[in-house]
């Protein structure tokens, strides 16, 4: 853990950095006093430990979910993110949570993903861009690399909703994890956290419009979320729980690497 520690430290945007401190000031007020802060607060809670030992799927977005029998997943406990709703029709069922931080995907995918049923974990960032649905839940999500056991005071991004759906994970007391389609690979390449703007089909997801040709979304920062993953991984075996990654051909390697269609044997 010393050696994550030090490279956690080296990060420009941490737990301690200006950047984080100031944004914290600018949204503690709101969460602490809004209604809707309040509310969530409530509707968080709700889930604290309810799958207290249970097992769960983390499905990550990526290409490799058109080679992953998803049947399989129909009754156990899933968490999707963002805009796995576009897979929904295909396979027949939805995930059981679904959760989206990123205010690009929520200003320009609220309403779709309002449609689904399933409780839904929203950034708090984003509020005045989604209606506060009754499945609705705004999570106080912060920038940088911890881990929160408390959701109802702060989650931490660590650029990526995985590691968001991690946290909700533990909080929920599911003791095993597995991750399907965190591919861990873009072909997009350029600069962590750049916005841009789709102008073909989406090579980099499971469906060709998930980001497609008009879609403002932002680059991935796959350093960043290798740390929260680590992080993540320590967190779970400390308190004798674990994250698998059962991804096809994923090219993460932080997780036990495990075979997807031995779950189901």
């Amino acid at each position: 853990m010393n050696a994550l520690s030090t490279q956690l430290k080296r990060l420009p945007i941490v737990r301690d950095s200006y950047h984080h401190l100031r944004e914290l000031r600018d949204w503690r007020w709101a969460w602490l006093t809004d209604r809707r802060a309040h509310i969530s607060r409530e509707r968080i809670r709700q889930y604290q430990n309810r799958h207290a030992g249970q097992r769960c799927f983390i499905l990550g977005n990526g290409p490799s979910l058109n080679q992953t029998d998803l049947s399989h997943l129909r009754n156990e406990y899933t968490f999707g993110s963002n805009r796995v709703y576009l897979l929904f029709p295909r396979i027949g069922f939805e995930t059981t949570y679904l959760a989206s931080i990123n205010k690009h995907v929520i200003a320009q995918s609220g309403a779709e993903l309002l449609d689904c049923d399933a409780p839904k974990f929203l950034s708090w960032h984003s509020r005045e861009d989604v209606a506060f649905a009754e499945d609705v839940a705004f999570l106080p999500a912060t920038y940088g690399i911890d881990f929160s056991f408390d959701p109802t005071e702060r989650i931490y991004e660590g650029a990526t909703i995985t590691y968001i759906q991690m946290q909700l994970a533990f909080y929920m007391g599911f003791r095993t994890v597995y991750l399907i389609g965190v591919d861990h690979y873009f072909q997009t390449q350029g600069e962590a956290h750049k916005l841009v703007t789709s102008q073909e089909d989406d090579p980099n997801h499971f469906d060709p419009n998930y980001f497609g040709k008009g879609y403002s979304w932002q680059l991935p920062d796959l350093e960043t979320s290798e740390l929260a993953y680590r992080l993540a991984r320590h967190t779970f075996e400390k308190h004798g729980r674990t994250i698998y990654d059962a991804t096809i051909g994923g090219h993460l390697t932080l997780f036990p690497k495990v075979e997807y269609a031995s779950l189901f044997r």
